[in-house]
């Protein structure tokens, strides 16, 4: 086959690929919005298909969907959620599995306030810290073990603030609103791993593990945008947007 042919037969394959592109309608946890955006982004060059995506608290998500939204892929902060929705019926049986395992930090945007975050906590010397509404999003919960784990809950009880999810939660430490924040490591690093302010990471053993994992919901079940866009988070590209992050696979 001559070389101006091979170029036509490509041409007419992408342009057919391109021509057959959906969308996908995606509902993803607050704490994983910014790798989404950049393996959604990967992920469009590559299928042409388009990602819609809405972020959230996990535990609004669900209420949503029990009451029809049109979500075709959900990507939860936990694992029972979407064990959930698939024992009720709502999501395509075989289809779940997990993504990623999410890191709670303990986080100051001012460098220098500390070094080792146990201590801080106990020391009590902060007027607010923030966490997410542990109801609602399953890093709330871990917050919530992990000052039960240290002892404190009584003792900081007063200085709690919560946001109904962990972005609202980290959003209230970036306007000064709460001096700490109990928050996602993705949401304090960026790609390359680098971290501004101070961090403690939470060790794994204070609080549950939060296995996110990743369904295909009902309304999706027909939808090919919506199937290749849940291989395409299995792909080696994808596992390295997630790892970037700080999650463990």
């Amino acid at each position: 086959m001559k070389r101006r042919d091979i170029f036509v037969v490509l041409i007419t394959t992408v342009w057919s690929a391109w021509a057959s592109a959906g969308e996908v309608a995606m509902a993803v946890a607050s704490n994983f919005v910014a790798p989404m955006q950049k393996i959604a982004a990967a992920f469009t060059q590559s299928t042409g298909h388009k990602v819609v995506i809405s972020s959230g608290a996990t535990g609004k998500f669900y209420t949503q969907i029990k009451s029809g939204a049109p979500f075709e892929v959900l990507l939860a902060a936990d694992d029972e959620t979407p064990a959930r929705l698939e024992a009720e019926g709502l999501v395509v049986s075989g289809s779940r599995f997990t993504y990623a395992l999410g890191r709670l930090v303990l986080w100051s945007p001012q460098p220098g306030k500390f070094a080792e975050g146990t201590e801080m906590l106990k020391q009590g010397r902060f007027r607010r810290l923030s966490i997410a509404n542990p109801k609602l999003a399953p890093y709330g919960r871990a917050a919530v073990e992990t000052l039960s784990h240290l002892g404190l809950t009584q003792a900081v009880q007063a200085k709690l603030v919560q946001g109904e999810n962990i972005a609202q939660a980290f959003q209230f430490v970036v306007s000064g609103n709460a001096e700490l924040g109990l928050v996602a490591q993705s949401q304090v690093v960026d790609a390359s791993g680098h971290a501004t302010g101070s961090i403690w990471r939470v060790p794994a053993e204070m609080h549950q593990p939060i296995r996110q994992d990743a369904v295909l919901l009902i309304k999706g079940k027909d939808n090919p945008a919506a199937m290749a866009l849940l291989a395409y988070l299995r792909s080696e590209p994808a596992k390295a947007v997630i790892r970037s992050y700080g999650y463990e696979l």
